[in-house]
């Protein structure tokens, strides 16, 4: 019966991707539930170093099912290229990945409106990945959107592209004067992603629920982070879907009693990739340190990301919106080379003191962190694998952000590695 939620606690890029992977060796299903090839999930195991942007992170554990839910937009090409890149890598994903058929496709126009659309926007960008998932999931809220199913069809898809492409060719003519896709190039393309992968798209749904209803654990795998949620996190600098446990629920139709447990997977500390308020934000050495040591650059884009410490607020409001049984700290051991570490617990807006984010991005522009300084620990704490090894430093630290969090932090990551984590708690047992 039970389903374990992997949830990007902060603003993407936590590490969910190894947590997910150690997790998923004593799983029967692996499903990723929203956005798309705009997030990456890196992990590293005996088999090499993989960067996964829409196979679920299952696919290195024997026996898992990995399932790619109806929340998540889906870039076939892309798709295709993963899939072979993990083959020529050794990993056989022919009878262990699904696609369901209700998952909403990232078409070639998608990719070209998010880029003149982010472009055209200048100084006001957002920070789109470029990558086609704001048009996709725009489409799919507009009911222009193309379906999995619909290239198992040729036919039907033929008439259904007929109705949409007007419309969108003349916003690429209109609006920014560039050439407009054809129906038949498109149907050429779905032709082959018919051929590719037709035998993969399936009904996700009632597979999983089905293997929930038979007392099987399932993996519900996040992208991205709270902080990004169309919603909950820091609009309009946003992605277009819901990395929360809501979206877990309806992202791969399955029923709220099957969830067991709600992971929350923060960073030590805080980043960022693209635009938006970022009130820890380091702009001196410490923060250009920590990107160096950690290598902080974007799994998808390869942009640098922007660094902070840890944000307790931010954390707290996470937490209630989802709900967290557990946390899970990553990367401790990046700040092992640092003498003084702060924590945000709390906001200063004007004369006001908050202890949760205001809903504006104009006023959360305006907070000003209110710090507490926490010494740093001398004996590295990177490999370490048990608790009672920790310095009294840092697991004074991880005992801090548990109250800033307001949940008991049962994992703690000590390095890439499978073998590198610590596991207060066995989260796995109902």
């Amino acid at each position: 019966m039970p389903a374990y939620a992997i949830l990007g606690a902060q603003w993407g890029d936590e590490g969910k991707g190894k947590i997910i992977d150690y997790l998923s060796q004593r799983a029967n299903i692996v499903a990723r539930f929203s956005g798309g090839n705009n997030a990456g999930h890196t992990v590293i195991n005996d088999m090499g170093d993989f960067s996964l942007h829409l196979v679920p992170c299952g696919v290195f554990s024997k026996s898992v099912t990995n399932v790619i839910g109806n929340g998540v937009v889906v870039d076939p090409d892309v798709l295709i290229e993963e899939m072979q890149a993990l083959e020529k890598a050794g990993i056989d994903i022919s009878q262990s990945l699904m696609v369901s058929e209700r998952a909403h496709l990232i078409m070639p126009y998608h990719v070209m409106l998010d880029t003149l659309a982010e472009n055209r926007r200048g100084k006001q960008a957002i920070g789109t990945t470029g990558k086609g998932i704001g048009p996709a999931y725009s489409d799919k809220t507009l009911r222009t959107g193309i379906r999995a199913a619909d290239i198992l069809d040729l036919e039907n898809l033929k008439v259904r592209l007929e109705s949409v492409l007007p419309y969108t060719n003349a916003i690429l003519e209109k609006i920014y004067a560039v050439e407009p896709v054809t129906t038949e190039s498109i149907l050429e393309k779905a032709a082959d992603w018919k051929n590719r992968l037709g035998s993969y798209i399936k009904p996700v749904g009632r597979y999983v629920n089905d293997v929930l209803d038979d007392d099987g654990t399932v993996v519900l795998e996040g992208a991205q982070g709270i902080l990004l949620d169309l919603d909950h996190g820091t609009y309009p600098f946003v992605t277009s879907s819901s990395p929360t446990i809501g979206g877990a629920i309806t992202g791969l139709a399955i029923q709220p009693r099957h969830i067991t447990s709600v992971l929350g997977i923060f960073k030590a500390y805080n980043t960022r990739v693209g635009s938006g308020p970022f009130p820890t934000e380091l702009f001196d050495d410490v923060g250009e340190s920590i990107r160096t040591v950690a290598r902080e650059f974007g799994t998808t884009t390869g942009r640098p990301r922007r660094i902070g410490w840890f944000d307790g607020v931010l954390a707290r409001y996470s937490n209630r919106v989802n709900g967290y049984t557990s946390a899970v700290v990553t990367r401790l051991d990046v700040l092992d080379h640092i003498d003084s570490i702060k924590v945000c617990v709390g906001y200063k807006l004007g004369t006001d003191i908050l202890d949760e984010p205001p809903g504006g991005v104009a006023a959360l522009e305006k907070c000003s962190p209110i710090y507490e300084t926490l010494e740093g620990w001398d004996i590295p704490t990177a490999g370490i694998s048990d608790l009672s090894n920790l310095p009294t430093n840092a697991r004074v630290y991880i005992d801090r952000l548990e109250n800033l969090i307001g949940c008991p932090i049962d994992i703690i990551s000590t390095g890439p590695h499978r073998d590198q984590t610590i596991m207060v708690k066995d989260i796995l047992t109902p």
